[in-house]
């Protein structure tokens, strides 16, 4: 697919929180990655107002196993208080995932090398991103490097279809929709031999506004060009 990339993800836990079982202070994971959660660790790789990340498909490679652990969080009130969060443990994915220009940006027009963007993109990857990659909640550290998708043996395959209900799909941000708008997607993902195809954003029937919030603002004054970014790195610079 153009402009994409495949990596396998990896780390000692993961918290994909169902945010339905946030509301008594517990947190307990899905047991399989989100749209969202993919996309921000694409993000991490690299990330530029310029573009819309898209996740193409996860493969899950290990077995699900969860682990409960006794947290102490931060009260609201003051203090700390108990709690039971329940990880995803020994996780293993790999990704496919590209990107698209963000047409809702027309301030980003003077950023739009397509083929620069790609290249960086790549190298970031190799590098094991441009930021701290995480799994679902920032305690769970994880590490990311290229690789072809669907290599190796997964411990699903030829496991056939599991039916994983209702969850959310992510998050429409006002930049990359053009609405003024908070929201929310759900869908209802199927993992068919270990192997979850994602549906589009635009394509979820089940959004939800969360509130009202404005596009931050960027320009050439606060967003290094990939242009100057790839001369840079030509030069020697860091990523």
């Amino acid at each position: 697919m153009r402009n994409s990339i495949e990596f396998v993800v990896h780390g000692a836990y993961a918290l994909f929180t169902d945010p339905l079982t946030k509301l008594g202070g517990e947190k307990l994971s899905y047991h399989v990655p989100t749209y969202q959660s993919l996309k921000g660790i694409v993000e991490s790789i690299y990330w530029k107002p310029t573009l819309i990340m898209f996740v193409d498909e996860v493969r899950i490679l290990n077995p699900i196993r969860m682990e409960s652990k006794g947290i102490r969080p931060m009260d609201y009130g003051g203090g700390n208080t108990l709690a039971n969060y329940t990880y995803l443990r020994d996780v293993r994915y790999q990704v496919r995932a590209y990107f698209e220009f963000n047409m809702n940006r027309p301030d980003m027009a003077y950023d739009r090398n397509e083929n620069k963007h790609h290249n960086i993109m790549k190298r970031s990857l190799e590098a094991g991103g441009r930021r701290d990659i995480f799994l679902g909640a920032r305690e769970c550290q994880a590490y990311v490097e290229p690789c072809v998708f669907g290599e190796g043996d997964g411990f699903y395959d030829k496991y056939g279809d599991i039916h994983l209900g209702s969850m959310v799909h992510g998050i429409n941000y006002p930049d990359e929709t053009g609405r003024d708008q908070l929201e929310v997607r759900l869908w209802n993902p199927v993992m068919k031999d270990g192997i979850i195809q994602f549906i589009r954003p635009e394509q979820c029937t089940q959004v939800r506004t969360i509130t009202d919030m404005q596009q931050k603002h960027f320009n050439d004054s606060n967003v290094e060009s990939a242009d100057d970014l790839f001369v840079r790195l030509e030069e020697g610079g860091n990523l």
